[in-house]
């Protein structure tokens, strides 16, 4: 049967999907309108205020779902970038997404968007909201494969923060960045357990973090105010200390949205947590593993930095995706949900 799509009205928008360790990602190739902007930061700003309902189109369901995630090429303002990216999920924009980027990586060598592949690894540059990531590619008879980056300054913001949590009453948390803030609590203070407990459960508790964090800590960062804002709580089995053995955490994050992978930007701000507490050396390996699926990355920090007035480092994670499908999709003038929605 020849597939292809009836006649229909309006344009036509394509992507091409991808997961990194069970985290989708939906890339946009095409039927996107110009996104303005002289900097990636001002083009978040633009979608933001301008082009927010082709997010909902693409991110929400009948064409995504809850939990979806995607990517917007756009052009980068620094020469040095092979390509810039806008993040989106449920809840609008984000500033660094690490899974992303994996997928990123192996995309952008495997359409062209680097002039000429290398092995036994390709860098791909790119230009996310929270400044430049260098990915790694590993590229081998014109396949490409496993993929490592190098974050942006990761910095720890605060530690042993008590904050009141609804239900659970005083709760102590670390604040951390790693090209986005989150919170990070022991999953077990609240009874709770990141690879067996009930997703419904893990979601509640890391939620009412994350609201209690915003309600009662003001954040900030040391180049741009639109990087000041918790994206999220992330909940751990509490094996913070060195060991070869795979420690676990699930990322809630947005609105509510549960992390298929072990999350990137949470893995290098967990790790940039882990070295400032002096339970990792420089260039010690970590397996991080996702509570939701399995699914492994692993992180490492490889040199020290500075942020502003914070100590810093760079970490390096690394991880797999894989493609899952190519779609185009279109909006029917006489469909009432073409717009998009979501269920809760």
């Amino acid at each position: 049967m020849d597939v292809h799509l009836p006649p229909h009205e309006g344009d036509e928008l394509s992507v091409v999907d991808m997961h990194t360790g069970g985290e989708p990602l939906r890339i946009i190739v095409g039927g996107y309108p110009e996104v303005k902007g002289d900097s990636v930061l001002s083009k978040r700003r633009y979608v933001r205020e301008n082009l927010d309902h082709l997010r909902k189109v693409l991110m929400f369901e009948p064409r995504g779902h809850y939990d979806m995630y995607g990517a917007l090429i756009v052009d980068s303002e620094i020469p040095e970038a092979d390509l810039a990216v806008l993040f989106m999920h449920n809840e609008g924009y984000s500033t660094m997404c690490g899974h992303a980027v994996i997928a990123l990586g192996r995309f952008a060598v495997d359409y062209k968007l680097v002039k000429e592949p290398r092995s036994p690894e390709t860098q791909v540059n790119i230009h996310c909201p929270c400044g430049l990531v260098k990915a790694f590619v590993e590229y081998s008879d014109g396949k490409t494969g496993a993929v490592r980056f190098l974050s942006v300054p990761a910095f720890v913001f605060a530690t042993d923060v008590t904050v009141t949590v609804e239900g659970f009453g005083d709760v102590t948390v670390d604040i951390s960045y790693g090209g986005a803030f989150y919170a990070f609590v022991n999953a077990q203070r609240f009874g709770l357990d990141v690879t067996k407990s009930r997703t419904r459960d893990l979601v509640d508790a890391a939620t009412a973090v994350t609201k209690a964090v915003k309600a009662e800590v003001k954040l900030h960062h040391p180049t741009s105010d639109d990087l000041a804002f918790l994206y999220g709580t992330i909940l751990t089995d509490g094996k913070d200390d060195y060991s070869s053995e795979p420690t676990a955490n699930i990322c809630v994050f947005a609105d509510a949205e549960v992390d298929r992978s072990p999350t990137g930007s949470g893995v290098t701000a967990r790790v940039a947590l882990q070295y400032q507490k002096g339970l990792i050396r420089l260039n010690q390996t970590r397996t991080f593993q996702s509570g939701a699926t399995g699914s492994q990355f692993t992180g490492k920090a490889v040199q020290e930095t500075k942020c502003g007035d914070f100590e810093a480092v760079v970490v390096e994670v690394a991880g797999r995706a894989f493609y899952t499908g190519v779609s185009r999709f279109v909006q029917e003038p006489e469909d009432k949900l073409t717009c998009g929605f979501l269920l809760k």
